[in-house]
């Protein structure tokens, strides 16, 4: 089935793409979660608003992304937290904590859907993200939980 993607969906593309899924796929998950529109005559037309609004999000170039991993890389990004006696989390710390954490400390704003954590922030400590700032450059990112 030929859709519109109106998000960026890891491993199938970025908003305005026209791609072809399965058809289970599409009807089941992409569509009504709104990551997909149906591609039809109308919608096709619509493509070119989905592209110019992933133009303004997007990085520019390579170069540019290229320089902000490397700042992101040195950058130490704390997140407060409240934590239990065992340092373990009342809760998680999410995507959206953590890109505000990096625009706190000086860093760009970022989009939490490109941040992906390893695994769940559940306890005090050192945890690892990873960022997706262009389809060729990944920067990770280290994240230091604190007490609150």
């Amino acid at each position: 089935m030929k859709i519109i993607l109106t998000q960026e969906v890891r491993n199938i593309g970025a908003p305005g793409d026209v791609v072809d899924v399965a058809d289970g796929y599409a009807r089941n998950y992409l569509i009504p979660r709104g990551f997909a529109l149906r591609a039809t005559k109308g919608t096709l037309k619509q493509v070119d608003t989905f592209r110019r609004t992933r133009e303004v999000r997007e990085i520019r170039n390579l170069e540019q992304a290229q320089e902000i991993a490397g700042r992101l890389g040195a950058m130490k990004i704390r997140v407060q937290a409240k934590a239990g006696e065992g340092g373990r989390l009342f809760g998680q710390v999410t995507p959206a904590q953590i890109a505000e954490a990096i625009a706190k400390a000086g860093g760009p704003k970022i989009d939490k859907k490109r941040l992906q954590l390893e695994a769940p922030v559940k306890s005090l400590g050192a945890h690892r993200a990873h960022l997706r700032l262009h389809p060729d450059v990944e920067a990770e990112i280290e994240i230091d939980v604190q007490r609150a």
